[in-house]
């Protein structure tokens, strides 16, 4: 299919959407109009309200919405603040609605379960307390699956998420909600966190960004498990990539509670330019990783073809093979996530009444998780090293590694999980979402960006993951990518004429 091209932008035009200047501004905009005073908070916020009151109905993007007049005067608060020259920081005055997944104090915190409805949390999250004391206002929550498991958001507390592109089908999750608000406009940047591609599937599916950083980039947490949390990490979806490390740098950097965490780290490093000299730079191709992944013909052919923006920046694009055993290293990813999961949700399951309000797939997870011994644990670990010591040895000869995020496009939003791809049927709820694995397993940052549509007009995306700790070499990448590519250009059909 050849991509559709970029509509142009003639919605300033239009009276039903005087509000669309403001909400189709990209956050680096936006946030220069709203420090010179071109723009007040009073208005940021009331047209991203109008946005949400258009859109949000037909998708369930965002949930647990607060009080309008409480939000209009916290952006008046916002104006008053930039009167007397004082800024919170990049975020001042913008909309923002966390992942229903880390607590914000004083909102509910449901993470999708019936057993956490109504829930008012007390504190924030390590990166939310940034984005707060950044300037954001919390306009409400981003949907997310139960306990963001899955890859499609969907749970009994607020119902189902959709597709920007296509209602019928799904958002991706387990940061969902977040990205449709953000393809649909209803929000300037959102965050998202990442053990299984959860702002990586969502991105791809909504035609946005998704990064998941370097663990102990982004302070994730706090919890109980402060030493072993090596999977999962909080990181910024953006609708490119210059907004994308404007929200990295609030939520990056150290933080004495959570002591994998870097602290040489200077978050003001994904403040400079993200222009740089590309040329000569190698990318290693893994595409469907040499026939193991089942994968959409379709969608490999789509994001093959996205290939070739790399070579107009001057970089390398080779087929780069891997060495090792594959079935090896799911099984190893999923006895780890099992270990995990179990270890922190177990005392739902021992108790009756919250067993029974638990999601078949949670209850699958924590079951095997109890059935673990101490060896099997650790000779996962060990898979786990040889694979960060493969992708090392492959880093030794390319820059950068770039697949598929995903290995379908968005399927029909109230199905629970694909059980086949490709002819060839899942065992798991989450073995159709392996693409992700190799990024998540070796610790590595990964950026999600656009990649082209199907013949039906449906998003792909494409992931590059770097060397550790590369983050800013990774966003570099990406945002001459997207200069090169557009693809972030296209709208959704919802908004198109809107």
């Amino acid at each position: 299919m050849t991509t559709p091209a970029a509509p142009q932008n003639t919605h300033h035009t239009n009276n039903k959407n005087q509000h669309w200047d403001i909400v189709s501004m990209d956050a680096m905009s936006l946030s220069r109009a709203i420090h010179r005073r071109a723009l007040s908070c009073v208005e940021v916020m009331d047209a991203f309200l109008a946005q949400i009151d258009a859109h949000n109905p037909a998708v369930n993007a965002i949930v647990a919405m607060q009080d309008r007049d409480v939000l209009r005067a916290q952006a008046q608060e916002r104006d008053l603040q930039l009167a007397r020259n004082q800024s919170m920081g990049p975020l001042h005055g913008f909309p923002q609605a966390p992942k229903d997944i880390a607590p914000v104090a004083g909102m509910v915190t449901t993470n999708g379960s019936p057993i956490f409805k109504g829930q008012v949390t007390q504190v924030d999250s390590a990166a939310n307390g940034r984005v707060r004391a950044g300037g954001a206002i919390f306009v409400g929550r981003s949907n997310s699956p139960e306990f963001g498991l899955g890859a499609h958001t969907y749970n009994p507390v607020y119902g189902i998420t959709r597709n920007a592109f296509d209602p019928s089908r799904t958002a991706g999750g387990s940061s969902g909600g977040a990205g449709v608000a953000l393809a649909l406009r209803m929000l300037p940047v959102a965050d998202g966190s990442d053990m299984m591609g959860s702002l990586r599937t969502p991105a791809a599916f909504n035609n946005v960004f998704g990064f998941r950083p370097s663990p102990g980039c982004v302070p994730h947490g706090p919890g109980e498990e402060v030493f072993f949390q090596q999977f999962s990490v909080t990181g910024p979806m953006a609708r490119n990539v210059p907004d994308l490390a404007m929200l990295l740098a609030v939520q990056a950097g150290f933080d004495p509670r959570l002591p994998l965490t870097r602290r040489q780290d200077d978050p003001r490093l994904f403040t400079q330019p993200l222009e740089t000299d590309l040329r000569g730079k190698r990318v290693g191709w893994l595409g469907n990783l040499q026939g193991h992944l089942p994968m959409d013909p379709e969608l490999l052919a789509v994001t093959t073809r996205a290939l070739d923006h790399f070579k107009t920046l001057g970089c390398s694009v080779e087929d780069a093979r891997l060495n090792f055993d594959l079935e090896q290293l799911w099984n190893a990813w999923i006895t780890l996530r099992s270990f995990t999961f179990a270890g922190g949700n177990a005392h739902h399951y021992q108790a009756p009444e919250r067993r029974a309000l638990l999601k078949p797939e949670a209850v699958w997870e924590i079951e095997r998780g109890l059935k673990l011994s101490g060896p099997e644990v650790f000779t996962a670990a060990k898979v786990r090293t040889a694979w960060y010591q493969e992708l090392r040895r492959l880093f030794e000869t390319y820059d950068f590694l770039v697949m598929p995020t995903t290995q379908i496009f968005p399927f029909i939003a109230e199905l629970h999980w694909p059980k086949e791809v490709a002819g060839q049927k899942m065992d798991t709820y989450h073995r159709w979402m392996q693409s992700v694995i190799p990024a998540t397993m070796a610790g590595l940052p990964a950026l999600s960006m656009p990649a082209g549509f199907s013949a039906a007009g449906m998003p792909a995306g494409i992931q590059v993951i770097g060397p550790l700790q590369h983050d800013l070499e990774v966003l570099q990448l990406g945002h001459a990518y997207d200069m090169a590519s557009q693809y972030s250009r296209v709208l959704s059909p919802l908004l198109r004429g809107a």
